[in-house]
């Protein structure tokens, strides 16, 4: 098919077209960024990118990544022009209640949206994350005869997404790791939602990138022949990934507001939008395209049918007995029952920390699930995040093992973009007090149901010396209100294991809270913690409710045993997770917290918000609130009340 610039030009006025008419229905939305970055848009998709519409999952389809989410409009005509299941009733719906295109761009929601984007930066790390992905299943099944995997990841991302800090990580990475199949075009138009950029930038872009080890070319963005020619070129430069700065002006196009920040986050206005069709030479009626565009996509849609069949009978010569079991175990929900089989057992008499445990589970996992993968922020030493055996991280290669440096919000992206990018159990890891550098791609992670697995250790005071800066005491609550977000804190090595198995089964992200410090493995089964919660102790007629997470469940149980030797029955109660446990019926939640046992007691080294909703009113709280401080752990454990006698002495007390 021969796609001309006539015919680019009328593709790109015409996603000008329906950006503008979608945005001034709406009253709401942002379209200078779609006319600025139209002439870019109609080369990528008219021209380069290879996808196909009926199979919107296909796995060997270039991905395309609008980072700069707010441009929404841009995607959504695009992915109408191409064939998807967008409707122009759907682009006339643009922000309405339950459409298919809301406001910013969300995975799972609207057919071809590859990402959840919107805060700025998290799109472009995402994208280095699916090239990590594509990358490492490149290595498992790609070989001299047939390479199934070998497409290219492209985003556009605007001046906003490189001023915030999480690119700098990820482009960092990406180039230290040369990966080449990354292809970003830069809207570089100066202007962000205060005025020109130059009030607070004046950084040398391609000075920085080229630094980081990145292929960068300047054009200008309304060529369309610089376009294609700078895209065919960075898909040259196979071992480094690459920038194209397009200069671009927002609202191309627009009489009176091109180049102006008043276009960029409000409607240009009824009369505006008619001068600017005025000028495109395009037709006044609303939502309007041209039959040519139709015709011109539908012929390129036949082009890349050709292709999809083609990569279809590879894959059907290439991935057969060993090769298919092992595709088939990336792409299918793992068995949890076969995988508890495969776990460590733990001795009950040798006390061990649940981040060491984790890291024996997580040894046992890299075994049976080929498609689990992920590392840590320059902590794998202490998390125990690393598996021995497996190839790692180096320059221009990846393995399961990644060395994601000191980068936790970025290493947060990266791994929501190789859950996006699908096929992938990933997982991160870091210490507890920094969950805070990654909360915003927990939150996508949470928005977006990524099955991601956040390995967080270090988890409260009992660090000890390393003084409140690294005691996150704060961070339970913090991470319990995140909606969505499993949050579990395993009481032992048992615990652990099954934590693991959780996080494995859940369909979005789990955060798994680890301790540094060694606890006694108690004798039972730990099967419970699928329910969140399950009595581990119990008597006749408990005269009172002992909740307990994490570490201080041990502590607990002994503080169980002295109160009966004092008379005072009691039922502990492990409290791994409220998430489960709020998953579960009624009548089990009944039976573990019944309304009989009207005294109640929380025993959690954390601030105790939101633990009202279990234990009721006027419980006790053996909790946190305030910082900690420096100091080994066991006299830190006793000057805020985390014995057993502390336990026994605040309870006694309680029931008077």
């Amino acid at each position: 098919m021969d796609i001309t610039v006539e015919d680019l030009k009328i593709i790109a006025n015409t996603i000008r077209t329906l950006s503008m008419d979608a945005v001034e229905k709406a009253k709401s939305g942002h379209p200078g960024m779609p006319m600025g970055c139209a002439d870019i848009a109609a080369v990528l998709f008219a021209k380069i990118l290879r996808h196909y519409p009926s199979d919107p999952a296909w796995i060997n389809r270039d991905r395309f990544v609008l980072s700069a989410g707010h441009g929404s409009m841009l995607l959504y005509s695009v992915l109408h022009l191409s064939g998807y299941d967008v409707t122009l009733d759907d682009l006339k719906n643009f922000r309405q209640l339950g459409s298919k295109t809301p406001g910013h761009p969300e995975f799972g929601h609207t057919p071809g949206v590859e990402t959840t984007t919107g805060p700025l930066g998290q799109g472009f790390a995402n994208a280095v994350g699916m090239a990590f992905a594509s990358n490492i299943l490149a290595a498992e099944f790609n070989d001299e005869n047939a390479a199934l995997v070998d497409h290219y990841i492209y985003a556009i991302v605007s001046d906003g997404d490189l001023m915030e800090g999480v690119t700098s990580e990820a482009a960092s990475l990406a180039g230290h790791l040369g990966l080449g199949n990354i292809i970003f075009i830069y809207d570089s138009n100066d202007i962000s939602i205060e005025g020109c950029t130059d009030l607070a930038q004046s950084d040398d872009v391609e000075s920085k990138f080229v630094a980081h080890n990145w292929h960068v070319q300047t054009i200008d963005g309304h060529d369309f022949n610089q376009i294609e020619k700078s895209i065919l070129a960075a898909q040259d430069a196979k071992e480094r990934p690459s920038l194209i700065i397009a200069k671009t002006k927002i609202a191309k196009g627009s009489p009176r507001k091109e180049g102006c920040e008043e276009a960029h986050g409000a409607p240009l206005g009824a009369d505006e939008v008619r001068e600017t069709k005025l000028c495109l030479g395009c037709s006044d009626e609303h939502f309007h395209v041209p039959a040519r565009v139709y015709e011109a996509f539908r012929e390129r849609m036949a082009e890349l049918a050709v292709a999809y069949t083609k990569w279809n009978g590879k894959f059907n010569r290439t991935i057969k007995d060993g090769k298919k079991k092992k595709w088939d175990r990336f792409f299918s929900d793992p068995d949890v029952s076969l995988l508890r089989k495969s776990l460590p057992a733990f001795d009950e008499n040798k006390p061990v920390s649940t981040r060491a445990a984790s890291g024996k589970v997580l040894e046992a996992l890299f075994n049976h699930l080929p498609n689990l993968a992920g590392g840590s922020a320059d902590l794998a030493p202490s998390n125990k995040s690393f598996v021995k055996g497996f190839s790692e991280t180096g320059k221009n290669r990846i393995g399961r093992n990644v060395h994601f440096g000191v980068r936790e919000h970025s290493m947060g992206a990266i791994q929501n973009g190789m859950a996006y990018y699908g096929g992938f159990i990933p997982y991160s890891a870091t210490f507890f007090a920094f969950m805070d550098y990654m909360r915003p791609p927990i939150r996508m992670a949470a928005l977006s149901g990524l099955r991601c697995i956040y390995l967080f250790t270090h988890d409260s005071i009992f660090v000890g010396e390393d003084g409140p800066t690294h005691q996150p005491v704060e961070h339970l609550a913090a991470a319990r209100v995140i909606p969505n977000l499993t949050v579990i804190r395993p009481a032992d090595a048992e615990e652990t294991k099954e934590a693991w198995l959780a996080a494995i089964a859940n369909s979005g992200p789990t955060a798994l809270i680890l301790t540094r410090q060694d606890l006694p493995v108690a004798v039972r089964s730990a099967e419970g913690l699928h329910r969140g919660a399950y009595v581990i102790r119990d008597s006749d007629r408990p005269g009172i409710l002992l909740m307990a997470s994490g570490s201080e469940v041990h502590i607990t149980l002994q503080a169980a045993v002295e109160l009966e030797n004092r008379g005072i029955r009691s039922r502990v109660v492990s409290f791994p997770s409220w998430e489960l446990f709020d998953a579960q019926d009624e009548n089990y939640r009944r039976s573990v917290l019944p309304d009989s046992i009207a005294k109640r007691a929380v025993v959690e080294a954390g601030i105790p918000t939101g633990w009202e909703k279990y234990a009721g009113p006027g419980a006790l709280y053996i909790a946190m609130n305030s910082f900690g401080a420096s100091a080994p752990a066991d006299v830190l454990a006793a000057r805020f009340g985390f014995t057993a006698d502390s336990i026994v002495t605040r309870v006694i007390e309680y029931l008077k």
